[in-house]
């Protein structure tokens, strides 16, 4: 299976210096795309790139003040003050998925920046990070700036057991139904759904590329005490 190298070298091109300043921040640069070529909803012009957490984030994130005040939606807010900083320094547009209605379609521009496809149950699963995708926000340049060489293939495509499909206890998530989000739910205030609760979705787990997320358990936790507060 052929994958992107996201660990583009530092250069004087603008995503070239966001690269290497991402890296600080534990962030990846996890797509970019020229909205025009592509047709991408609700916007118009330059070049978009999509920004998500990378295996550096969680020791990053949990030293900031967001993480420490005890206020609500840290992650969000660290992602609105990060990405944010970030826009005033390359002079671009920030986007953020959260923060609606209405939301941006980040799921629009995800499969439109050929990093990102539809899973066998449904999910997103990205070429570098499996199934722990996790955008946290866009950089809308005005410019069309040069995107990186190549094109990913789709994982699934050669993954020959999908285990994403058979993974979870209760088959809320498979390829042959569409997501039981109530069953999910509800395995989830079990004893047996800490499993998942503590450690991060089984089918999300179960993907091969999900390694390369680097996602540790208490950031995988603190997700999903927001996917399914108590």
């Amino acid at each position: 299976m052929r994958r992107l190298n996201t660990a583009a070298s530092v250069d004087p091109s603008p995503l070239g210096r966001l690269n290497a300043d991402l890296v600080d921040h534990g962030l990846l640069m996890m797509g970019a795309l020229h909205p025009d070529r592509v047709q991408a909803r609700e916007l118009t012009g330059g070049t978009l790139v999509l920004l998500g957490c990378g295996p550096g984030f969680w020791p990053v994130f949990t030293a900031a003040p967001e993480a420490l005040d005890g206020l609500a939606d840290p992650v969000d807010r660290w992602s609105k003050r990060v990405i944010s900083l970030l826009a005033n320094r390359f002079d671009a547009r920030p986007l953020f998925p959260f923060g609606g209605p209405p939301f941006a379609p980040f799921v629009d521009w995800a499969q439109k920046s050929d990093r990102a496809f539809s899973s066998p149950t449904g999910m997103l699963v990205h070429d570098t990070v499996g199934l722990m995708i996790s955008y946290r926000g866009a950089l809308h340049f005005a410019a069309e700036l040069p995107l990186p060489a190549g094109k990913a293939e789709h994982p699934c495509h050669t993954c020959a057991t999908r285990p994403c499909t058979s993974a979870c206890p209760v088959g809320a998530l498979s390829e042959t139904q569409p997501y039981d989000v109530a069953a999910c739910h509800a395995y989830l205030d079990t004893a047996a759904g800490q499993d998942c609760m503590m450690n991060g979705c089984a089918a999300r787990r179960a993907c091969p590329i999900s390694a390369g997320a680097g996602r540790r358990a208490k950031q995988s936790a603190l997700h999903m005490k927001a996917f399914h507060p108590k």
